[in-house]
């Protein structure tokens, strides 16, 4: 090691490091440390059996934007998940979903559940690594009760900490029929 040394001034070191130590600072620097991964406000919706309270992975599930630009399906029917960002319109104060359940015995038109959320989009800087973007805060919701036993908040305020702000309650255990002219509904939805 000493005879790799020999040949190096001291001089030559610190034209080497010096520059060095500089760019490590200056691309360090320049990250976006500050800012957090999720850069937008959205929703996130945990799916719950009603019955039992627990989290729930429903099947043939199709859900999506009504009125949406564009394609909106945000959750095929192929797909089983927990739960679901639900992105809201920052240009408009209502946004409103469908869910549409596809298994045999429950895929009829009648049956679609509707969510709708009304809400303030509060545009927010968060830094200058992050920019801007809106925080929504609801003011009102409803829903249809086809499927859709309740839907419940945890927060009004939607940022961009990534949790779960929405709890979709499914009736999972229908014991007795709420209306003699609907079709019979199974038991459980899987």
């Amino acid at each position: 090691m000493g005879e790799i040394l020999e040949g190096v001034s001291m001089k030559g070191i610190f034209r080497f490091v010096i520059p060095s130590i500089y760019a490590v600072s200056v691309l360090s620097s320049c990250n976006n440390v500050g800012c957090t991964d999720n850069q937008n406000s959205l929703p996130l919706a945990g799916f719950y059996s009603m019955a039992t309270k627990e989290a729930i992975l429903p099947d043939s599930l199709a859900i999506g934007g009504v009125d949406a630009p564009s394609d909106s399906l945000l959750l095929d029917p192929d797909s089983r998940v927990q739960q679901l960002y639900l992105p809201f319109r920052s240009t408009t104060p209502t946004t409103k979903f469908y869910i549409r359940y596809r298994q045999k015995a429950l895929d009829y038109p009648w049956l679609i559940d509707t969510i709708t959320f009304d809400y303030e989009a509060i545009p927010y800087f968060a830094s200058e690594d992050c920019g801007a973007m809106y925080h929504y805060r609801i003011t009102d919701y409803n829903y249809t009760k086809h499927i859709i036993d309740s839907v419940g908040l945890t927060d009004r305020l939607i940022t961009n900490i990534d949790r779960e702000t929405i709890k979709i309650f499914f009736r999972t255990d229908e014991t007795e029929d709420t209306d003699e002219n609907e079709n019979e509904q199974p038991q459980e939805i899987r």
